[in-house]
């Protein structure tokens, strides 16, 4: 596929998803812009020359019209897995306000290519996770702004893994914590994990392709498992013996309530809620892109493993590579 530089503005830009698309986004030659609160804390991509960070408050509306200005394509990443408080304003401030404000800004400054967002099972009429009601209604919001002469591809992966994920990583840490027994939640909700490098790819190649506006793209790993065989596969990997002790729907609830009081919300209601809707693709946009799905053996001892495991995935990679 031919590409053509351009300027793109990505928003969310320094987090997980973000910081893998903008590096991946520079090798096809063109500029990125991130803007952030905190520039000198992203030294990672200040290297990059082709990447400019800006520091500025997104939620002004001449500072986002500045932002995009002159940009060719505009890429919308925020997401928030939890909020402070419980009654879904952080999720409506994060997840609808600001792409509202985007296409506003967009619609000044002209620009009409955007790639946003969603999520698996995000839906505007969604009555208990305030997490997927409000993707859902954002990307009804965006793909209405067609309309309005916008171009827009959305996104709607599963969970995302890779080497500084908050899956993996996240359970990985909590096992370090829990000696012997972990009480695990829903331990039977499906999922299909999706490597980030693969979620990355389908944005820079949508990008280039106009056959993708208009599309709502669900993207899923190559394989499903209950949270309980990813748990166990995270503890088996990092070399920790663990048994997960299988919580049922009321002990999940009480759980759940009971964490969203702990530093860092490790689990809320919210996430209770969306962990009710199975995280695995029917059609697998992957796949229209060209893109084989990542395995997450392929990937997730390299960086979760214990040393014997980071050998044998070292001599996975060095197989692949030949």
């Amino acid at each position: 596929m031919h590409t053509t530089t351009k300027t793109v503005c990505i928003f969310g830009g320094t987090g997980f998803v973000g910081r893998h698309l903008a590096q991946r986004l520079t090798r096809d030659g063109h500029y990125v812009r991130i803007p952030t609160r905190h520039r000198e804390r992203h030294r990672e991509l200040l290297v990059n020359p082709r990447i400019k960070l800006i520091e500025t408050d997104v939620y002004d509306t001449r500072a986002l019209r500045e932002l995009i200005q002159g940009a060719d394509a505009v890429i919308n990443l925020v997401g928030i897995l939890n909020e402070s408080g419980s009654d879904g304003s952080g999720f409506e401030r994060a997840h609808v306000e600001l792409p509202r404000r985007i296409l506003s800004a967009c619609n000044v400054t002209g620009t009409r290519r955007l790639l946003h967002m969603s999520a698996l099972n995000a839906h505007p009429r969604e009555e208990h996770s305030h997490y997927l009601r409000t993707k859902g209604v954002a990307e009804d919001l965006v793909h209405a702004a067609a309309s309005d002469g916008m171009l827009v591809t959305s996104f709607r992966p599963s969970v995302i893994f890779g080497p500084d994920d908050s899956f993996f990583n996240r359970f990985h840490s909590l096992l370090g914590l829990t000696p012997w027994l972990f009480p695990l939640a829903c331990p039977d909700a499906k999922i299909s994990p999706v490597y980030v490098g693969d979620v990355v790819e389908a944005f820079a190649r949508s990008l280039q392709d106009p056959a993708t506006i208009g599309r709502h793209c669900d993207i899923c790993g190559p394989e499903t498992h209950t949270l309980q065989q990813l748990v166990e596969y995270t503890a088996r990997v990092a070399g920790l013996r663990r048994r997960v002790l299988r919580l049922g729907n009321t002990t999940s609830w009480l759980q759940a309530r009971l964490l969203e009081f702990v530093p860092g919300k490790p689990f809320s209601r919210d996430n209770f809620w969306s962990l009710q809707k199975e995280g695995i693709c029917h059609e697998n946009c992957l796949l229209d892109l060209g893109i084989t799905p990542t395995a997450i053996a392929a990937v997730v001892p390299g960086y979760l493993g214990n040393r014997a495991s980071r050998r044998r995935y070292q001599g996975f990679r060095a197989q692949a590579r030949r």
